[in-house]
C-alpha cells in the first residue's frame, strides 16, 4: 500500500509542478509585454516632447514676422480686428436647433415656385436664358439661415457660457 501511495504523491507533485511552470511562463510572458509597452510609451513621450519643441520653434513670433514680411504680397494677410471677435452665444445655431418649416407652407410654396419657374423656364427657353429655371428651383428649395443673436450691452465680455455641442 506504500507504493501506491507514493506513486499518487509524485503524480500529484509532477502535477503542481506543471502548473508551478506555467503559470511562472505566462507571468514572464506578461512581464514582457509590460516591458514592451512601457518602451512604447516612453518612445510616444518621447515623440511629444520633440513635436512640442518643434512647435515652438515654428511659432516663435520673430520667425513668423519674418514670414509674413517674406510672404506679404502673396498673403496679403491684415490683423485681426477686435469686431471681428465673436462670443459663443453669438454663433449660429446647430442644425438640430434649425426650425422646421411647416410642411403645408413649403408645399404651397414649393408648388408656387415650381409653377413659376414653369412659366420663367417657358419665357426664358423663348429667349434663349435656359439658366433660369434652374435659379428658380434653387430659390424655391432655399432653406432660411440661422442668424446669431445680437451683441447686449449690458454683457459681461468676459463670461462666455458654454454648453455642449450635440447633434
Amino acid at each position: 500500500m506504500l507504493k501506491t501511495f507514493d506513486l499518487v504523491l509524485i503524480g500529484v507533485m509532477t502535477a503542481t509542478a506543471a502548473v508551478t511552470y506555467t503559470i511562472k511562463h505566462r507571468a514572464e510572458l506578461k512581464l514582457e509585454e509590460v516591458h514592451r509597452l512601457e518602451a512604447e510609451i516612453k518612445l510616444e513621450k518621447d515623440t511629444i516632447d520633440l513635436l512640442k519643441a518643434d512647435w515652438a520653434l515654428q511659432s516663435q513670433p520673430n520667425r513668423l514676422e519674418r514670414l509674413v514680411r517674406a510672404y506679404n504680397d502673396e498673403l496679403k494677410l491684415q490683423p485681426t480686428e477686435s469686431t471681428a471677435l465673436v462670443h459663443a452665444k453669438e454663433l449660429p445655431m446647430l442644425k438640430s436647433e434649425v426650425p422646421v418649416p411647416d410642411v403645408t407652407e413649403a408645399k404651397a410654396s414649393a408648388k408656387g415656385a415650381t409653377e413659376a419657374s414653369a412659366k420663367s423656364a417657358t419665357v426664358a427657353s423663348a429667349k434663349g436664358a435656359p439658366d433660369t429655371a434652374k435659379g428658380a428651383q434653387a430659390t424655391a428649395k432655399a432653406q432660411p439661415i440661422p442668424m446669431p443673436a445680437p451683441r447686449g450691452e449690458a454683457e459681461d465680455a468676459d463670461q462666455i457660457e458654454t454648453g455642449s455641442v450635440e447633434e
